[in-house]
Order: structure tokens, then sequence, then C-alpha cells
């Protein structure tokens, strides 16, 4: 049986060409910067979005750190959103390692933050309170794309409030693709964006942290502090240049089955959330638990959640959709 898993885009398996890419990296020691393809990739991905320098690290949660870290000092805070990933699920790391203190707030229904809530969260400058210094927004936000036009009001009040404006752009290429822009377009508006490579994108390993070189010089430093200094990684970084090179425009085929199986569980009489990118939530209630034990005899693997988020992928085919589709109507009308 052929396995369906939905549960991540970060389940996907190297493709062969990118396993040849791999192979015929060129390495050195990237601490001391010498690994030629990590240097090629941070300087390629740097050029794309259009900031002066970037960081190739293993995970995207590292990458956010080093960021947070980089902005911030002991004692400062960030805003951010409830459901973000910076503040929900990477283990408070900016809390324990770097000292920051959150200030999380409700994310509206477009995946934005509400910019005059984070208007009244910033701090007074007064020592009885935590020094508000940066705001972070994540694109996409559980599949919402942010609106061009957000980010730009975005920009503008970060700027008028002396902050500092951090993107978890883990799937900024869904984004992009979704609007139909160069990534660029996206990211002029950031003094720093963390851009995920073993998501959508397909890469096994890595993420790579974009700034300005004085915030990319104390991340490379940090990095090393929290254990992410890595040797002969440019085997890692050629996986990433290949998936930048490849993979960004099919990223529309992920999106495409994400519309079609929406479409279909909506025909079927499930409750569907909007889809915009690779994200499909499913309102399934106390049945979630008995549907994913059901699902995983059928060959699909799924996360069991009251809300479950179906993820597309370069792994999952417009037939395996379907069958993804028969298998909830077979579930309803047992």
């Amino acid at each position: 049986m052929s396995v369906i898993d939905l549960r991540s885009d970060t389940v996907t398996q190297p493709s062969a060409a990118m396993l040849d890419a791999m192979a015929r990296a060129a390495t050195g020691d990237d601490v001391y910067g010498e690994d030629l393809t990590v240097n090629r990739l941070e300087a390629d991905l740097a050029s794309r979005l259009g900031f002066a320098a970037a960081l190739f690290v293993p995970t995207g949660t590292m990458s956010n750190l080093l960021g947070l870290m980089a902005h911030c000092e002991r004692g400062d805070e960030y805003v951010v959103g409830q459901q973000a990933h910076t503040y929900k699920y990477e283990g408070g790391g900016a809390a324990v390692l770097g000292s920051i203190q959150p200030q999380p707030l409700e994310v509206q229904a477009d995946g934005s933050l509400d910019l005059a809530q984070v208007a009244a969260a910033i701090k007074p400058d007064d020592f009885h309170f935590a020094r508000t210094r940066l705001l972070a927004l994540e694109n996409t936000m559980q599949g919402k794309v942010l609106p061009l036009e957000y980010l730009a009001r975005a920009r503008r009040f970060t700027h008028e409030h002396g902050l500092q404006l951090h993107l978890d752009g883990a799937r900024l290429y869904n984004a992009a693709v979704k609007l139909g822009v160069d990534a660029r377009e996206i990211t002029r508006h950031f003094d720093s964006v963390s851009v995920c490579l073993s998501k959508g994108l397909g890469a096994p390993v890595g993420s790579v942290l974009c700034g300005s070189p004085e915030l990319i010089g104390k991340a490379r430093r940090l990095r090393k502090m929290v254990g992410g200094g890595m040797r002969q990684a440019g085997i890692l970084a050629a996986a990433g240049l290949y998936a930048l090179e490849h993979n960004v425009q099919r990223l529309a085929d992920d999106h495409a089955n994400a519309w079609a199986l929406a479409d279909g569980l909506r025909a079927a009489g499930f409750d569907v959330e909007p889809v915009q990118t690779n994200m499909v939530y499913v309102q399934m209630g106390d049945t979630a638990e008995a549907f994913k034990v059901f699902a995983a005899e059928r060959g699909i693997r799924l996360s069991a959640a009251s809300r479950l988020r179906l993820v597309t992928h370069m792994d999952v085919s417009r037939a395996q959709i379907e069958q993804v589709i028969a298998t909830f109507v077979e579930f309803s009308s047992k």
C-alpha cells in the first residue's frame, strides 16, 4: 500500500535529481567559512530576496530564534501572533534562550495582526516594562497569504514606532506563488526573513536567515552558541539550491491539489475552511481520532485534531487527492 502523508509538507523525500546534486556538491568546513556550496546558497538567497547577507542553519526554529536574538537584547520584547510558529511551536526558545519577552496578540481571520492592537501593546519607555523592539509576522499563516498592502502598512507602522520587522517566511514561496509576484515583493518590507527549504520546496534539511551584514554577523555568532555550526554542510546546501532552482513554480500544483481536495470535501458535506495555498482545514469535531485510525488503515497519514489540517506537497498526486476524498466519503457513510 502506498502511503499518502498529509500531516505536513515537511515529509517530502528528495528526488533523484536533488540527491545527485547533493552527491556532487563542493564542500568545506562551514564554521571556517570554507564551504563553497553553503556560501553560494547564502549569497544566492540573499540576492533573490534583496538582502545583503544570509546564514544557512539546520532548522526554521533555529533561524527564527537567531533572528529574534539578533534583533533583541535580554529584557526586550517582541509582538507576535498567538498562533504564530515563533511563539507557540518553537519551544519558547526566545524566552528561554534569549530572555526575550513575547507579547502575543490574537491573529485576525486573514492571518494578519491588527496594527491598532499592536500599537496598544507597545510598552511605554519606562523601566517598569520590557522594551518593545520587534514585530514578528508569519507568511503564510496557517495557509493564509498576507496581502502586499498590509505588509506595506506594517513597514510604515514599524518605522513610525521605532520597531524592527521580522518575517517567519517558512512558506514564503507559497505566498509569492499565490500572489503571482517575485518573493522580493514580500521580503522588501522586512528587516529580516527566515526561509524554510525543507517544507514545500522539498529539501531534506535547512533554513536560511536573511538580513543586514550586522544582523547576520550577530546571528552567526549566536548560531555557534546554540550548536548550529556545521562542517561539510554543502551536501545539505546543494539540496536547497536545487529546490530554489526547480521547486518554486511547481508549488502552484500543490495549491491546485489543495483546492481540489477542499472542493471535493465540501461537495461531500464536510465543513471546510476557505483555502488559499497548500493547507486545507476541516472541522471534524469528536470524530477526529476515529477518522485518523480509519484513514491510516487505508494508507493515509493524518494528524488527529477536531480542526484537521491536511497539507498538500510534491509527493501527493491528484489521483491520491481523489483517493483521500473517497476515504472521507466512505467514513461519513458508515
